[in-house]
C-alpha cells in the first residue's frame, strides 16, 4: 500500500479514453467518507460528471450536490466555464458586474480568452484555487478535498503552469497576482497530479512525456493509475508458451480443429497480455506509485464508481480512510 501525503488537491489527468473522469469521479467518492465534503470539478465543458452520476448539466456558477456515497460523505460536482470565470473575476476584481455582462453581451469575453488562450487557463484554475483554499479560511462552504478531472496527459504541464500562460499577458497587478497564488498552492504538498493510463503504447508514452513535462513546473506526480486491467493468473513463462503456441490445447469435447482455433485464439489473448505487462514494466520505471484497476465488464454506473472508489482506498492510504 502506498504512503500519501495529506492533500486537499487532486488532480487527474491522462490521454483521451483512459477513463480519466471515471477514476476522478471514483478518487472523489473515495475521499468523501464519515460527513467529509468533496468536490469534483471538470473544465472541459463535456459534462462528463453529469452523464457519469445521470444529474442535469452542472455548468453555473454554483456547486451541486451530485452523490451521496455509502461511506457516509457528500460529493458536490461543478462544470467550470471560462466567460462565467472571467465575470466573476471582473466582478471581484475591478467590481465590474454589471459592465462585465454587458462585455459578454458584445462578446468581449469570449474576444479576450481567445487572443490569449492563457487567460481562460488562469480563470479555471482560478476556480479550482477559490474552492480548494475554503478550509484554509475557514468558511461553512469549505470541502475537505477538491478533484479536478483536467485536460489530457498532452496538454496538463501548459494548463497547470499559468506562470508561463501569464507571462506574455501581465507582469503586475490582479491577473499576475491570481497567477502567483495559484502557482504557490499547485506546487504546495496539498497538491498532487495521478495520471490515468490503459496499458497501451500511446497512453503509456503519454504518461512518461506528462511526468517529464511537470518535472520543470515541480507539480508534484503522486500516482499512476493503469485503468482497466485484466489480471492474468498465469506467470511471464507460461505466457510465453502460450503466445508461441506451442503446446496445442485439448479439451474435451472439441475437434481437433476447434482445438486448433481456441489454442491460435489463447495464443493472441496471451501475447497482448505480455505486452501489457511490458508496458506495466516501463511505467514501473519512472519510480511513481502504480496503482491498478480492474476492468469491469458490466460498464459503468454509479454502484462501478464506488466500487473503483474501494479499489483506490485499498491500494492509496487516503486522507479520507
Amino acid at each position: 500500500m502506498t504512503q500519501a501525503p495529506r492533500h486537499t488537491l487532486h488532480i487527474v489527468s491522462g490521454k483521451g479514453g483512459t477513463g480519466k473522469t471515471t477514476i476522478a469521479a471514483a478518487l472523489a467518492c473515495a475521499l468523501a467518507t464519515r460527513g467529509r465534503r468533496v468536490l469534483l470539478c471538470e473544465v472541459e465543458g463535456r459534462n462528463g460528471i453529469a452523464e457519469l452520476f445521470e444529474v442535469p448539466d452542472l455548468t453555473g456558477p454554483t456547486e451541486r450536490r451530485i452523490s451521496r456515497t455509502p461511506a457516509g460523505g457528500t460529493v458536490y460536482g461543478l462544470a467550470i466555464d471560462a466567460e462565467d470565470a472571467l465575470l466573476e473575476y471582473l466582478d471581484t476584481f475591478y467590481h465590474l458586474g454589471l459592465a462585465g455582462k454587458a462585455l459578454d453581451r458584445f462578446g468581449a469575453i469570449d474576444f479576450a480568452t481567445s487572443i490569449a488562450p492563457g487567460l481562460r487557463d488562469v480563470l479555471l484554475t482560478g476556480k479550482v484555487y477559490e474552492a480548494a483554499r475554503r478550509g484554509a479560511k475557514q468558511r461553512a462552504d469549505a470541502y475537505d478535498a477538491v478533484v479536478l478531472d483536467a485536460p489530457p496527459t498532452g496538454r496538463i504541464a501548459q494548463f497547470l503552469n499559468v506562470h508561463e500562460a501569464v507571462a506574455g499577458l501581465a507582469k503586475v497587478g490582479p491577473i499576475r497576482n491570481q497567477a502567483d497564488s495559484i502557482m504557490r498552492m499547485l506546487r504546495s504538498a496539498t497538491t498532487v497530479v495521478h495520471l490515468v493510463t490503459l496499458l497501451e503504447d500511446m497512453p503509456v508514452t503519454e504518461t512518461e512525456e506528462a511526468v517529464a513535462a511537470l518535472q520543470p513546473t515541480q507539480i508534484r506526480v503522486g500516482t499512476v493509475i493503469e485503468n482497466m486491467v485484466i489480471p492474468s493468473p498465469l506467470d511471464q513463462d507460461q505466457l510465453l508458451a502460450a503466445a508461441e503456441a506451442s503446446v496445442i490445447m485439448n479439451v474435451p469435447g472439441l475437434t481437433s480443429k476447434q482445438n486448433i482455433a481456441l489454442t491460435e485464439e489463447f495464443a493472441v489473448e496471451a501475447a497482448r497480455t505480455r505486452q501489457q505487462q511490458q508496458r506495466h514494466d516501463r511505467l514501473t520505471e519512472l519510480s511513481l506509485p502504480l496503482v491498478q484497476i480492474e476492468l469491469d465488464p458490466a460498464g459503468i454506473d454509479e454502484g462501478a464508481i464506488f466500487a473503483i472508489g474501494d479499489q483506490l482506498t485499498e491500494q492509496l492510504i487516503l486522507e479520507a480512510a
